[in-house]
């Protein structure tokens, strides 16, 4: 697709494109829209599009509430034509002040003012997720249906890792998802059927982390249309089911300096750099502060339960999946493949805030030039508490309100958020926090009504 106004101008005409959509997010990473005509894109290109920034949650107070959507052209897609639909285009769009300058409420903004204090030190930040989601049966079938968990919602089959079958619902899902994805552009490394039954995966390929963030953005959007046409209701909660592995996003990442890798050390027995281990050990260090972001759900914090493939303290490891963090195996005379894995991420983080802090946690620990820790060589997924005192780990915080507590007292996340969206995250995470604290579940009803 074209990267030039004049050019999206021309396909915009010549493709008889009927709408372009102007995409962004909240602060809480839901995406919305703005659509205007054809005729109006070249003026919003100069001038923005001008909107009530007080109905969108984390943006502006009623006093000051207009801001500007500005069109980035280099973000420009036709969206996949659907039948009785006119043709549409999308566009990401920064979102400004009335004077042009950022607007503070602004995620994608976020993410761009970490990346530019990488190329401040001569780097590129990249990345790699690994986006897990749930298909469901939808409406009256699900209602219909009976399984032993009948207060669940209904997965859309019992299959389980890699499971290919003469009826596959999901994959034929996934095929038309990847093929949409292809249309737009959107490069697809792997996608499969993961472990929970109706859960899938589906791996986006290496690139530069405000590209990546965009396209996570517009994945969640593709998969939910695309079940939505056959009926079938898919989610990226963390955790909908009890009786299975929650949803994460596994990102792999590196930083690259020009064509160079500067995370991998040749030398080194772990083939990391200096770098790249004061980048992890700075993920370690600041764990705690950043959780809040990478997992913001109250659910989130049910996918960190012992034995269910996420992690659950801080500690990094080659190989070992169970690891907060973890230094895959680097492909044969490929040093450009070296990279960690921060494994905390679930699928329903704002990808332009969890990546910020992500990196701005990895670049405190270059400039600090923080040591990296003893390994972890043990199975943590097996280890009770106890015992992760005696390896002198460290849980991650075990819920929404424990995260909130530690990015509470953050000056890392205070200032990679700014402060706009780092007190308005907090106070509208206490409220969700409160708002649960008020629920009475079935499991408190069945073990304590009679006491």
């Amino acid at each position: 697709m074209p990267s030039n106004i004049d050019s999206i101008l021309r396909v915009v005409q010549d493709r008889q494109v009927r709408l372009v959509r102007f995409w962004f997010t909240d602060v809480l990473g839901r995406l919305k829209s703005i659509a205007i005509s054809p005729a109006e894109l070249e003026q919003a290109f100069s001038e923005g599009v001008r909107f009530d920034g007080s109905v969108i949650d984390g943006f502006a107070r009623v006093q000051e509430s207009d801001v500007l959507a500005m069109p980035d052209a280099a973000t420009f897609q036709l969206l996949p034509h659907v039948k009785d639909e006119p043709v549409s285009a999308r566009l990401f769009c920064n979102i400004c002040s009335l004077d042009r300058s950022p607007f503070p409420g602004g995620p994608r903004w976020v993410l761009q003012q970490s990346l530019a204090k990488a190329r401040e030190l001569g780097y590129e930040f990249y990345c790699a997720p690994e986006v897990e989601f749930f298909y469901f049966i939808d409406g009256d079938a699900a209602a219909n249906s009976r399984t032993a968990h009948t207060n669940s919602p209904q997965p859309l089959d019992a299959a389980t890792y890699f499971d290919l079958t003469t009826d596959d619902i999901s994959g034929r899902l996934r095929q038309r998802t990847l093929q949409v994805l292809e249309e737009m552009s959107i490069p697809v490394e792997y996608s499969f059927h993961e472990e929970g039954p109706g859960q899938n995966e589906i791996d986006l390929r290496y690139t530069d982390a405000l590209t990546m963030a965009d396209q996570i953005v517009t994945l969640r959007y593709v998969v939910k249309r695309v079940a939505r046409e056959e009926n079938v209701k898919a989610s990226f909660m963390p955790k909908p089911l009890p009786y299975a592995q929650g949803s994460g996003m596994h990102t792999h990442m590196s930083l690259f300096e020009g064509d160079r890798n500067a995370f991998f050390g040749g030398n080194s027995s772990l083939g990391l750099s200096k770098v790249g281990q004061s980048f992890i050990a700075g993920l370690l260090r600041h764990a705690h502060e950043i959780t809040a972001v990478t997992n913001q759900l109250v659910n989130s914090y049910k996918r960190f339960a012992k034995g269910d493939e996420a992690p659950s303290y801080v500690a990094w490891a080659r190989n070992n999946r169970s690891a907060l963090v973890r230094i895959p195996l680097v492909r044969k005379n490929k040093p450009e493949s070296t990279r960690v894995e921060y494994r905390a991420l679930d699928s329903a983080a704002n990808p332009y805030l969890a990546y910020a802090l992500i990196l701005a946690a990895g670049l405190a620990g270059i400039a600090g030039e923080y040591e990296l820790p003893e390994e972890a060589d043990v199975d943590l997924s097996s280890l009770d508490f106890v015992e992760a005192r005696q390896y002198h780990l460290r849980p991650l915080p075990l819920s929404l309100n424990e995260a909130l507590g530690e990015m509470e007292n953050s000056e890392l996340a205070a200032g990679a958020l700014g402060n706009h969206i780092f007190e308005w995250f907090l106070r509208n995470k206490r409220e969700e926090w409160t708002q649960y604290q008020q629920q009475i579940t079935e499991l408190e009803l069945q073990q304590y009504l009679d006491w």
